[in-house]
């Protein structure tokens, strides 16, 4: 129970700071974050709650990166269920908060896309369908690469976090104009199912692209990088 009530607070902390950010902070007249500063959240996010609660879970935070890792030869199968169930239930808590803030403030409207991921007619700079599955599969499978070296015992100890957020701060910055950057279905799911319509229609995308791109990069490093 510690693993997952730790997956689901880190989750939370992930969809609540990263989203957050980019929902009340990256377009805030001339003081505004930008495309840089909303990069930055999601990276802090994960670095922060990989090493506030990482050393419990395992620090995973996306159902993706739990599959990766099991692809990798690192996560057991049985455990899968219950962390991906973990991390859904902490990015809509996280998504439910932000939506409670931002419908309380004065002047209030709509929601908007709520920092959901789209393609087409959704994407930030109208990036089609086949773009943004390319963009989410290599994105991912290079964000498990990162991971699953990092915390190699062959790697230097008590770096990963680093590497990992600014591994996903990376990310970011190369991705939001595409999708809004996903790379993770919890994140995509909660965001998704406040900003409703085609977003919702369009979820598929974020969770089949970045699984497999998780997948394939734990075959790789199990095949390739593992062992000496």
């Amino acid at each position: 129970m510690k693993k997952l009530f730790a997956e689901f607070f880190g989750t939370f902390w992930l969809v609540f700071g990263g989203c957050g950010s980019a929902v009340f902070a990256a377009g805030y007249p001339e003081l505004g974050i930008g495309f840089v500063g909303v990069s930055l959240a999601f990276g802090l996010t994960v670095l922060t709650m990989a090493y506030a609660v990482g050393h419990i879970s395992g620090g995973h935070f996306n159902p993706a990166v739990s599959l990766g890792l099991w692809a990798g030869g690192k996560f057991e199968a049985k455990d899968l269920i219950g962390y991906i169930i973990s991390q859904l239930l902490g990015a809509f808590a996280a998504a439910a908060a932000l939506y409670l803030i931002l419908t309380n403030k004065t002047d209030f409207v709509s929601i908007g896309g709520f920092a959901a991921n789209g393609y087409g007619d959704l994407s930030p700079d109208g990036y089609s369908m086949t773009a943004a599955l390319i963009a989410e599969f290599l994105l991912t499978m290079f964000f498990l690469l990162i991971i699953l070296g990092s915390t190699n015992s062959r790697a230097p100890k008590g770096f990963a976090p680093i590497a990992i957020g600014l591994g996903l701060t990376l990310i970011h910055l190369i991705s939001i104009p595409i999708t809004n950057t996903s790379v993770n279905p919890a994140r995509s799911t909660s965001q998704a199912l406040f900003a409703g319509g085609e977003f919702t229609a369009q979820l598929w995308l974020f969770w089949v692209a970045p699984i497999a791109g998780a997948i394939v990069a734990g075959f790789i490093h199990k095949a390739l990088f593992d062992k000496e």
